[in-house]
């Protein structure tokens, strides 16, 4: 027989019962999350030979700070630690390792450079750290089979350099290709990436292939070199100080190829400016998010929205430079993935989420080119648009090319 003291027992134990597997599901946490806060690891060269891209660091840093004044995510702020490794591999190491093990952030994000992430590639993923949206474009960073913990963010380059390959044996089938890369996974994946491009031809086609060093003083042999060669064409895979340097070197040795840039080196401020506008005419590259000098976007209310960001949160930014532009975007989407992840704050539902946003309009990307990811495809963005350089600015023709 039951008595009233054996029945309110078992309400409590069937209340308890319902109550533990919520309380459980409202909060879960990892290293570096908590009820007030979200670590967050990050190396950036604020010094170095690729010391211009510092500025997406600061960039987002300044977009994390908006976002505690206006309450932080969920009720918590972020807390980002950004380290510089000055574009150095074991520096980045080093650094990454203090993130982890001594910090105790909850994942790692943005980190930049291709061979700076390489260095950590394998750490991260055994670790099971988060590596998420990686400011680098090598392919590899899209293979959840084998690298389930590492997820990339902007089109990889070898889709971009299949684009410029496939552009070249369309509008010049006749051309001599010289090409300049960074003797690195960086510059080998474009130079993958182009060969594809140009199919059976590329042998052919291709009449030089010259590396350098990120420790190269200059360029200046290196494009002496390609200019002996022949090449009518000329492919610059290079980073912003040597993009402008081999811009600048070429038009002063009355070298006039017809030009590619990187897409990684296409600011104004950091590239453009320093190079000369004037030696830049014509050349060639590819964007998948608005550039703030092109002004069909000078009243687009969401650049305004990230010119307003800038003057209040970044003032010493440059509004001319498109890696301002990048940092935000990054930093919207990090903030839409710790959106979804509501109080499970563990290592695996951050990367679960990431791997599931649907459509995600950062605000700056390009009309119909939108952040989308899945477990299988860990490429967040996969079109860009080609663009040619005025003199002045930058002018977008033709279509979105999807991958």
């Amino acid at each position: 027989m039951l008595t009233r003291n054996n029945i309110a027992s078992a309400v409590l134990i069937t209340l308890l019962g319902f109550a533990a597997p919520c309380a459980l599901a409202q909060k879960m946490y990892d290293t570096g999350a908590s009820d007030t806060e979200i670590k967050i690891g990050n190396t950036m060269p604020y010094s170095g030979p690729a010391s211009a891209y510092g500025t997406i660091g600061k960039t987002e840093a300044a977009y994390f700070k908006m976002i505690n004044e206006q309450g932080g995510v969920n009720g918590r702020k972020i807390n980002f630690i950004s380290l510089d490794d000055s574009y150095s591999p074991p520096k980045t190491v080093e650094m990454v390792r203090q993130l982890v093990e001594q910090d105790g952030v909850l994942f790692l994000f943005g980190t930049l450079g291709t061979p700076s992430n390489t260095a950590i590639h394998k750490y991260a993923n055994e670790k099971k750290i988060p590596q998420l949206f990686v400011a680098t474009g090598a392919a590899k960073w899209n293979d959840p089979q084998h690298y389930p913990w590492t997820m990339g963010y902007q089109p990889s380059y070898q889709t971009e350099a299949g684009i410029y390959g496939r552009y070249i044996s369309q509008t010049k089938p006749d051309a001599k290709i010289g090409v300049l890369y960074q003797n690195d996974d960086f510059g080998k994946d474009y130079l993958k990436g182009l060969k594809e491009g140009l199919g059976d031809k590329a042998a052919k086609m291709i009449v030089a292939e010259v590396s350098y060093e990120v420790t190269d003083p200059t360029i200046d042999s290196q494009i002496l070199q390609l200019q002996a060669s022949g090449a009518d064409v000329f492919v610059n895979v290079t980073t912003p100080k040597f993009a402008a340097m081999a811009i600048r070197k070429a038009y002063d040795v009355g070298w006039k190829p017809e030009q590619f840039l990187t897409n990684v080196s296409i600011s104004v401020a950091s590239v453009i400016t320093p190079a000369g506008p004037e030696k830049a005419k014509g050349i060639i590259s590819s964007i998948y998010g608005k550039d703030p000098t092109d002004p069909q976007w000078q009243n687009d209310p969401q650049m305004n929205d990230w010119r307003a960001f800038m003057k209040r949160y970044y003032p010493d930014g440059s509004l001319t430079d498109v890696n301002n532009v990048l940092g935000y975007a990054e930093a919207r989407v990090l903030v839409q993935v710790l959106k979804q992840c509501g109080n499970d704050l563990t290592r695996e539902n951050v990367m679960k989420q990431a791997a599931n946003l649907k459509s995600f309009d950062t605000g700056t990307g390009l009309p119909g080119i939108l952040v989308s990811t899945s477990p299988t495809n860990y490429a967040p963005i996969r079109a860009m648009q080609l663009m040619r350089f005025d003199g002045k600015e930058w002018v977008r023709f033709g279509n979105v090319i999807g991958q």
